[in-house]
């Protein structure tokens, strides 16, 4: 059996979901995208090739094997794009929550079988059908759970919306002992630097006590100076609109000393050696075209 436990995005991962990019599929058409950086790179001729994938996902999980992380991975689905398997479900303490996502990702959630069988069934969650929320953005953190949301009467017209309200409730009432504080993100269906997909596309913890963030991908400047006294000025590293593009603050730990990182993010690479952390470089700058990177990629089971 599978004991799920995480409570933060940092502690030293034992277990993980690492998405798959075999069979991924043809390059979709416009109207397939879900986002714009996608729509961007399709129109530009530029949509990542699947043998590129295949290596980037590969050099991801040989640093997963290095520092002994047990890794699952989905089955393979003929043309059906695995990758994200952060969309599908999260773990928050010992509940795998399964997300309401797009109806047309519905079988990636059944396509990790080998890990539902073995969890206790009453640790699944199915959330009623009017709650909608991806992994992206729920950050589990300690005695805090911070998600994004967008709560604008024009909800239903981004695609790019991906959390709703009733999310926000939702996670409060299943885990009420929980701070739950949500953030309104910027979205727009058609402009890749004005969009914050998920929470995840804007901010990230990292170590104990620092954080990686984009003021833009905040609608309410409150909001965003809530995570900058939580965190303090001195160990926030801000990110510019292009570098919230390239996808910077969508790193990943393995451990609160180790982060994962795309190997062309000098400037916070850089940062994070200097507060003393290993950073562990791989390519990963094709996955992103997908407007997703090395979190998204990945689903947590077990932090120690």
């Amino acid at each position: 059996m599978i004991e799920l436990n995480v409570v933060d995005e940092t502690s030293t991962l034992k277990a993980v979901i690492l998405g798959i990019a075999q069979s991924s599929g043809p390059v979709p058409t416009i109207e397939e995208a879900y986002d714009p950086k996608s729509i961007e790179h399709i129109k530009a001729g530029t949509y990542p090739k699947e043998v590129d994938m295949i290596k980037e996902m590969e050099a991801f999980a040989k640093v997963f094997q290095k520092y002994g992380v047990q890794v699952y991975r989905p089955e393979v689905l003929e043309d059906c794009n695995q990758i994200f398997a952060r969309d599908i479900a999260f773990v928050i303490e010992d509940k795998l929550i399964h997300a309401n996502i797009l109806p047309d990702r519905e079988r990636e959630f059944e396509a990790i079988h080998e890990v539902l069988d073995a969890i206790d069934p009453k640790k699944i969650i199915r959330p009623p059908e009017e709650v909608h929320i991806e992994g992206g953005d729920v950050m589990p953190w300690n005695d805090h759970i911070f998600i994004g949301t967008y709560t604008g009467d024009d909800y239903a017209s981004y695609i790019t919306a991906r959390t709703n309200i009733e999310a926000v409730e939702f996670i409060r009432e299943m885990f009420p002992h929980k701070t739950v504080k949500s953030f309104e993100l910027r979205k727009s269906n058609t402009n890749p630097k004005e969009n914050a997909l998920h929470l995840d596309c804007c901010f990230q913890p990292v170590g104990k006590d620092k954080a990686i963030l984009h003021k833009n991908g905040f609608l309410v400047e409150e909001e965003y100076q809530y995570l900058v006294d939580f965190f303090g000025p001195e160990n926030i590293f801000e990110i510019d609109k292009d570098e919230m593009y390239q996808m910077f603050s969508n790193v990943f730990s393995i451990s609160p000393e180790v982060v994962v990182s795309e190997k062309s993010f000098t400037r916070l690479n850089n940062w994070l050696r200097d507060q003393g952390f290993t950073v562990e470089e791989i390519p990963y700058a094709e996955i992103a075209k997908q407007e997703g990177l090395l979190r998204c990629s990945t689903m947590p089971l077990i932090r120690a």
